[in-house]
């Protein structure tokens, strides 16, 4: 009986788990903008880089944000501060409003869909735009991440990619190198 239990229990359990792989977009369809979560919006609104600049980050290129939320452990100057603050408040300027474009251009995107206006040309047309915004957006995080790296010197490039888990202290075991 007990086995008999635990068979039913299984053919149960991956039922449903093949009920769910079959319907994996089920709920997106109650977003106010379907190809953006609400985290990806806020994000967006607020000028937040969402991993487009990794490219960047992840080869040595640290941000302004989180520079400045490691300001104090990467012993930062006061100078370095302030510029690397100027930097993070212009990539905000910049980003924000880039942001706010690109999540209008993708409500635009779901509406032409939604009220079935959609044609090859007006795809086509609103692709293009989307594309070009998405374009700008990560250049503009790319570039403050470049201009952010000139400002630190090599031991603060060095900690950096420590603290962010980048890359091992040297000396310590499991140490790689980072360029």
């Amino acid at each position: 009986m007990r086995r008999l239990l635990l068979a039913a229990t299984l053919v149960i359990m991956c039922n449903a788990a093949d009920a769910q792989s079959d319907q994996p977009y089920a709920g997106l369809e109650q977003r106010p903008v379907k190809a953006l979560s609400r985290q990806q919006i806020d994000d967006l609104l607020s000028g937040r880089g969402m991993g487009l600049a990794l490219a960047a980050e992840l080869n040595g290129y640290p941000g302004p944000s989180h520079v400045l939320e490691l300001g104090d452990r990467l012993e930062l100057t006061s100078d370095q501060r302030l510029r690397v603050q100027k930097l993070y408040d212009a990539m905000k300027q910049e980003t924000v409003p880039l942001g706010n474009k690109l999540v209008e251009q993708e409500r635009e995107l779901d509406q032409l869909f939604s009220a079935r206006a959609v044609t090859p040309e007006s795809l086509k047309a609103t692709i293009a735009a989307i594309s070009e915004t998405q374009a700008q957006l990560r250049e503009s995080h790319l570039k403050y991440h470049l201009t952010t790296a000139a400002l630190l010197n090599q031991s603060q490039m060095q900690r950096y990619a420590e603290l962010r888990g980048y890359q091992h202290p040297i000396g310590s075991e499991g140490h790689r190198h980072h360029h």
